[in-house]
C-alpha cells in the first residue's frame, strides 16, 4: 500500500466519520475528532468516564498523521503513518467496525424530468495476507456489478472520483439484483482465489527451505538423546507456526453503490 493511497484512505475514513479536517497539506493532515472517534482511537477511558460521570463538557482531540514525512513540514508534530504501524492497524480496525457496509448513490447531472437508471454494483476491499515467517499484506478493491457480473479491480479509486450521496437523487431508480450480494462475495471471492493460484509463489518456497534448515538443526540438537520428549515435539510444532505458508483472504469492508451505466 503506497503512503498517497495511505493519504486518500485517511481522508475519506475522517470524513465518513464527520471529523473536520483542520489542516492539511502535501503528507500531512490534522484533524478535530469526534466524541466517538476520540473513544474509538485516543485510549482515554478514564477521561470519558470521569466526564460522564462529572457532566462536564466534552474536549474531543485533534490528531495530526504524518503520511509523507518528506512532503510534511519539518518542524511539524505528529505521528508518522505508514503500512504496518499500529495506528493505521488500529484505523483499519476502526473502519471495519464502524463502516462495515455502506450504500451509495451516484449523485449525477441528469436531464430534467429524466428518470436514470442506477445498476446495482458490490464493492468489496479486501486484504490477502502472505504469511510464513515473513509476512505481505496485499490489498485489493474489487467491483462487481449485480446484474451482468463485470467485475473491476480498482474499484475503490474509481469511486474517490465520483460523486456519492446517501440519498438517492431526484430523477433516479435503482435497477433490482439479479445477482445477490451474497452470491456476489462468493464470486469475487472465487477471482481472487483463482488469480493467487495463478501467481508464483518463490516467498513459500523460499520458506519451505528455511523450515528444513531449521528442522534439521533441531533434529541434530536431538539426535543423541534417548528420549526426544515432550519439548522437541513443542518445538517442531513452533517451527511450523512459524514457517508454515499460508494465504488468508479477508474483508475490510464493502457495500452497495448505485451508479449510472457509464460510471465505470
Amino acid at each position: 500500500m503506497q503512503q498517497q493511497e495511505i493519504h486518500k484512505f485517511l481522508e475519506r475514513y475522517f470524513h465518513a466519520n464527520g471529523c473536520e479536517v483542520v489542516d492539511k497539506g502535501p503528507g500531512y493532515m490534522t484533524v478535530q475528532l469526534t466524541i466517538e472517534l476520540d473513544k474509538e482511537l485516543m485510549n482515554r477511558p478514564f477521561y470519558w468516564h470521569y466526564l460522564e460521570k462529572t457532566g462536564g463538557i466534552p474536549n474531543p482531540m485533534q490528531l495530526t498523521l504524518i503520511t509523507n514525512q518528506q512532503l510534511a513540514p519539518d518542524q511539524l508534530k505528529g505521528e508518522v503513518i505508514h503500512f504496518g504501524s499500529p495506528r493505521l492497524h488500529q484505523i483499519f480496525e476502526s473502519a471495519r467496525n464502524l463502516a462495515g457496509y455502506i450504500r451509495l448513490y451516484e449523485n449525477h447531472h441528469h436531464a430534467p424530468g429524466q428518470q436514470t437508471p442506477l445498476r446495482p454494483w458490490l464493492g468489496m476491499n479486501v486484504r490477502i495476507s502472505y504469511q510464513c515467517d515473513r509476512k505481505r499484506d496485499v490489498f485489493k478493491s474489487i467491483g462487481l456489478q449485480l446484474i451482468n457480473g463485470q467485475m473491476v479491480e480498482d474499484f475503490h479509486d474509481k469511486l474517490l472520483e465520483m460523486n456519492l450521496t446517501p440519498k438517492i437523487p431526484d430523477y433516479s431508480f435503482t435497477l433490482s439484483p439479479l445477482i445477490m450480494p451474497k452470491s456476489g462475495v462468493s464470486r469475487v471471492a472465487n477471482f481472487l482465489k483463482m488469480g493467487i493460484e495463478q501467481e508464483e509463489h518463490n516467498w513459500a518456497d523460499e520458506a519451505l527451505i528455511r523450515w528444513q534448515k531449521d528442522l534439521d538443526l533441531l533434529e541434530h540438537f536431538y539426535e543423541d538423546a534417548e528420549e526426544k520428549g515432550e519439548s522437541y515435539e513443542t518445538e517442531k510444532t513452533a517451527l511450523k507456526e512459524q514457517y508454515e505458508p499460508k494465504i488468508n483472504i479477508s474483508i475490510i469492508n464493502g457495500g452497495l453503490f448505485y451508479l449510472t451505466d457509464s460510471a465505470v
